[in-house]
């Protein structure tokens, strides 16, 4: 088991409860994930490796932000990439960034229709105060999880 792995292991099932129970990621994780990352590849690759790092969290950062700016997605989210774009590094970010986005459309379709379900057992339509967001962190553990093992 590589040590990256065993970062996102760590930080993505944290990060990933504290979404779906809370609806928020704290700094922390992300932060630890980014500093983890740098340190990681700084270590394995001297300077090559610190560049492979930073250019990873900016690579997670941008791939989500225009989602953020659009309001489909929380800041949380964009930095929660950012950290696991570091640790998994440029050389596997993009693959990381569409097996995010594909974990994501299917988590969707699964919360959506647990949604639907449980209305329709209740015999409720959609309260409006229902909460319309998905908890986007496990997609993200599970894409760049994905990306990493595959790597």
């Amino acid at each position: 088991m590589t040590i990256a792995l065993v970062i996102v292991l760590l930080l993505g099932v944290a990060a990933s409860v504290e979404d779906l129970r809370r609806r928020q990621i704290p700094n922390w994780i992300p932060a630890a994930a980014v500093v983890s990352g740098l340190l990681l590849h700084a270590w394995m690759g001297s300077w090559w490796g610190l560049l492979n790092a930073a250019g990873g969290a900016v690579g997670g950062f941008t791939g989500l932000l225009l989602f953020y700016l659009l309001g489909g997605m929380g800041g949380g989210d964009v930095k929660l990439m950012a950290g696991f774009g570091a640790v998994a590094g440029a050389g596997s970010l993009i693959l990381a960034l569409v097996l995010v986005f594909l974990a994501g459309a299917g988590f969707a379709l699964v919360v959506l229709a647990l949604r639907a379900l449980k209305r329709a057992l209740t015999g409720r339509h959609r309260a409006e105060t229902e909460d319309a967001s998905i908890p986007y962190a496990p997609a993200i553990f599970a894409g760049t999880l994905m990306a990493i093992l595959g790597h």
